[in-house]
């Protein structure tokens, strides 16, 4: 894996675009000094070497029906660990997968309609062959949640 130094222009490219990915490139070129092309330019150095992951937006969940953000550590066999990480990645409701260090257990974050929903989807946990524990946790509230690097 290389690593490439970020000097202070895409440094600053990089906070506008974290604080508003609508920006344009043109705008851009207005809050750090050069023109569009050369801000083009440079984003596209950003994503090529890997240092912009993507472009998205973030949805509020609980606008959009989703009233239950819970978490689940998932204890697993060894030899289902990839299999059972192929079944939750597939999973719409299931917004983060992380296999933890020590002895093979998942840590999964999950959007879910209301407990109903919870209810219906603990037990397909449940179900999925070499899973061998379920423990999970609802978010009573949010109070700093950031993805990626901070700029």
């Amino acid at each position: 894996m290389q690593f490439k130094h970020l000097d202070e222009i895409d440094t600053q490219i990089l906070k506008h675009l974290s604080e508003n990915g609508r920006l344009s490139n043109a705008e851009l070129g207005r809050l750090v000094n050069l023109t569009r092309a050369a801000v083009r330019d440079r984003i596209n150095q950003l994503v090529s070497n890997g240092i912009i992951d993507r472009f998205t937006i973030t949805v509020n969940p609980l606008k959009a029906g989703k009233m239950l953000s819970m978490y689940f550590d998932i204890e697993v066999t060894w030899e289902s660990m990839q299999q059972v990480i192929g079944e939750l990645k597939a999973d719409e409701e299931i917004t983060n997968v992380y296999q933890m260090s020590g002895s093979p257990h998942l840590h999964v974050h999950a959007l879910l309609d209301d407990p109903e929903h919870a209810e219906q989807y603990m037990k397909k946990l449940q179900s999925i062959r070499g899973i061998t524990s379920v423990h999970s946790e609802i978010v009573i509230a949010r109070h700093k949640e950031r993805g990626g690097l901070l700029i």
